[in-house]
């Protein structure tokens, strides 16, 4: 049954996505840039609701008392593709995803990608990557979007961590942002590499404002895993049989 129940939602995000990115491509010529963003963010309203009927995948958000009125830099565990698409659809501002330009490519999705303000970057070149970055995200910080992007930079398995990697705190203390670190379990459910969705709840939990004014990007990063790494203990204590070492390493290159 899990695996019939997956095909379908394989097979509806095949259907919608096509015409919806068409619609997309067609439509946002005529539309300003927000009422782009959230046109496009119906696609990931529509799948999030449809994974739910379909898969059986929940979601309860707690701390959204912690979002600032201010631009802020969101910094995410990465799990899954559930957060990917999710997030844009729970947050009150347009989420500015750092992304790859390789996607730009990708039929459809990375065409209709292409005509949103995101940030895209060319990692073979090395520390110029970063700085297209930084005057890619103050344009954006300063339209009133957030930048979202992924520290640990690839999915990691439930109950594990990958380094954290300190491009986003880098941009975050570079721009004077604050950071909003964002904890999940959507491993649970849809794990990475993994094909079959199971049923269950996932429970996105929104930190405390992370200050960077005065601070160095290794204090920054060093705050952030902490504070993801402890609650991604509370809020998923099986997944962990013990406090998962702090890691914090730099690297030249964010990723998404």
């Amino acid at each position: 049954m899990l695996q019939f129940r997956s095909i379908l939602f394989f097979l509806f995000q095949i259907v919608w996505t096509v015409p919806y990115a068409i619609a997309c491509i067609v439509s946002f010529p005529f539309l300003k840039r927000e009422q782009r963003y959230w046109f496009a963010v119906g696609w990931c309203r529509v799948v999030i609701r449809v994974a739910d009927k379909l898969c059986g995948i929940r979601y309860r958000v707690i701390g959204r008392e912690n979002l600032p009125d201010t631009p802020a830099i969101v910094l995410s565990k990465h799990q899954s593709a559930w957060e990917t698409v999710a997030l844009p659809a729970l947050m009150p501002k347009p989420l500015c995803y750092v992304f790859k330009r390789e996607l730009l490519y990708v039929p459809f999705f990375g065409w209709a990608l292409g005509l949103l303000s995101m940030i895209h970057i060319n990692r073979s070149k090395g520390t110029d990557a970063f700085q297209s970055v930084v005057a890619q995200g103050r344009e954006r910080l300063a339209e009133g979007a957030w930048i979202i992007m992924f520290p640990e930079g690839t999915r990691t398995r439930t109950g594990s961590r990958n380094k954290y990697k300190s491009g986003g705190a880098r941009l975050a203390a570079t721009t004077g942002t604050p950071v909003v670190p964002v904890a999940h379990n959507a491993g649970r459910v849809w794990p990475r590499n993994s094909f079959v969705k199971y049923p269950g709840e996932v429970v996105v939990s929104i930190g405390p404002v992370i200050e960077t004014a005065g601070r160095t990007a290794e204090a920054v990063n060093a705050d952030v895993a902490e504070w993801i790494e402890r609650e991604m203990v509370r809020i998923d204590p099986a997944a962990y049989t013990s406090r998962p070492k702090a890691s914090a390493t730099p690297d030249a290159t964010p990723r998404a």
